[in-house]
């Protein structure tokens, strides 16, 4: 997918850039696979914030996203590649024989009139979703299950894929984006394929403008502010180096782990930080 750039007329103007969406075929939604989106403003059920900086932004609705991909042995017909404002992949719009319709994570390279089919006969490829027992090592996948049954939870944002790198005894070790390599049961499915619109994370939003239409709110540094505010606050200009840099509520930034022990921690045989040292 192609980037569009713009004349510089304005100062902000010389660095945006958008996606030119010419993979898009339809403008409106499936309008029964979507509902209403209350704006939470980073708050929880309490009200209180959890997420600092959110607010604001465009309305959206959402579309329900068939993560379970449970329609077994049924083709399904690409009848139309969408835009969905709550993500960063395109979704693609698929009709089956009985004439329901289901909205899926649209991987590169399926293109509308194509077919595709979950369970575990289906064809190896783009699109199909599958258990990890029945794909090929060394395939690329994406939208996969951390618990057989319950829907993909893993790779799937724009441009994102985990590569299956081998099978043993019940388990699968399989390669995630973040360079992390864990074990999943070769009971989870998973869809085989890149995500779609790669190009995202080449977008220059800009100016301001643009992140406050998607929801952001301001964002002020903590050494702009005075020490009653914030620890990092005070000092004469700019200063730095006499306070470890460290959250409004004194938590250090750098270095202090805050990663409990999880259940499914022997599940991971080498973790995303251990990619910095390879090499070495």
């Amino acid at each position: 997918m192609p980037i569009k750039v713009f004349k510089a007329y304005t100062p902000s103007r010389r660095f945006i850039t958008v996606e030119d969406f010419s993979e898009i075929t339809k403008t409106e939604p499936e309008k029964s696979l979507t509902v209403p989106l209350k704006k939470k403003a980073g708050r929880n059920i309490t009200g209180q914030i959890m997420v600092r900086h959110r607010g604001g932004g465009h309305k959206r609705r959402y579309r329900i996203i068939d993560s379970k991909r449970n329609k077994f042995d049924i083709l399904g017909k690409v009848i139309a590649i969408e835009y969905d404002p709550n993500r960063s992949a395109r979704i693609a719009l698929v009709e089956y024989p009985d004439g329901e319709r289901r909205y899926i994570l649209h991987p590169l390279g399926l293109k509308v009139n194509n077919t595709v089919v979950s369970g575990p006969n289906a064809e190896i490829k783009v699109g199909n979703a599958l258990p990890l027992e029945k794909i090929p090592e060394g395939t690329i996948i994406h939208n996969l299950e951390l618990i057989p049954g319950k829907g993909g939870q893993l790779v799937r944002s724009a441009g994102a894929g985990a590569q299956l790198m081998a099978k043993e005894r019940d388990y699968a070790q399989i390669k995630m984006p973040s360079g992390e390599i864990r074990l999943f049961s070769l009971k989870c499915f998973a869809t085989v394929g890149q995500v779609g619109n790669p190009e995202h994370s080449s977008i220059s939003l800009g100016n301001a403008g643009r992140l406050r239409h998607l929801g952001f709110r301001p964002t002020v540094r903590g050494v702009a502010m005075n020490p009653v505010d914030h620890p990092l606050g005070g000092g004469r200009g700019k200063s730095k180096g006499h306070n470890i840099p460290r959250s409004p509520w004194n938590q250090p930034a750098k270095g202090y782990k805050t990663r409990r022990k999880k259940v499914f921690d022997w599940m991971i045989i080498r973790r995303r930080t251990k990619r910095i040292t390879e090499g070495v």
